[in-house]
């Protein structure tokens, strides 16, 4: 840094002391020093643009029982840096929170101005066994808005067990999917595919995913996630 400045102070005296340099030369030396800063300066602020995604959800997100390094939000952001992109994922996962949430705290995030949101509520709607259509119309509300902000939504599906009937399991399972369809969103599956319900992959509760549980997670989502990268 103070060899630049030397060297710019250097160059700049060379400008306005030089005996015989009229006026002309003096300001198309300016011109052409402002055009190449400003280039500088265009091609720097690419070089640095930066993809924002937040990752909102719950618990399973959050990384309940884990450190925020082993949850799959930072192991996905770790993994696409590795990969060269230039990503900064917020973990936007609050224990316990149901689809209720969403549209609320959609209207606080879109205030950063993520490029993509991760939209993965409603696992606790369903264990709760709470409405479906609510469901629906909280996820709804969340990503229209966020649409209105030119900001893409991939949706995470869940599933859950039978506990409380197959009718309900099977309309929690597609509200995801109707969802996606309605909206025209890239959608995730199943968040827990190959980890849900395995014992060795979730912390005692059998609910929540352990670090190895949540590499696998990561893993799920960055196969849906990088496309929206490369468009």
């Amino acid at each position: 840094m103070i060899k630049d400045c030397i060297l710019n102070q250097i160059y700049i005296n060379n400008i306005v002391f030089k005996p015989k340099m009229n006026f002309k030369y003096f300001l198309n030396r300016i011109l052409w020093l402002g055009l190449i800063a400003f280039t500088a300066a265009v091609f720097s602020g690419h070089a640095t643009a930066q993809t924002l995604i937040v990752a909102l959800g719950d618990s399973l997100t959050e990384g309940f029982g884990v450190s925020k390094e082993e949850a799959y939000p930072y192991l996905v952001e770790q993994e696409l840096v590795r990969k060269g992109y230039s990503v900064r994922m917020i973990n936007a996962g609050i224990s316990g929170s149901t689809s209720a949430s969403a549209p609320s705290r959609m209207q606080w995030y879109v205030r950063v101005k993520p490029d993509i949101v991760i939209l993965a509520l409603g696992g606790n709607d369903g264990l709760r066994g709470l409405s479906v259509q609510h469901m629906k119309k909280n996820l709804g509300k969340a990503i229209k808005l966020a649409s209105s902000k030119n900001i893409r939504v991939l949706l995470a599906g869940m599933q859950i067990p039978l506990n409380y009937g197959q009718d309900y399991t099977k309309s929690f399972r597609n509200a995801f999917y109707e969802l996606s369809e309605q909206y025209k969103l890239p959608m995730i599956p199943f968040l827990l595919e190959d980890v849900g319900n395995v014992p060795g992959l979730n912390l005692p509760d059998g609910i929540h995913p352990n670090p190895e549980g949540h590499h696998i997670i990561s893993r799920t989502v960055l196969e849906h996630l990088e496309p929206l990268l490369l468009n």
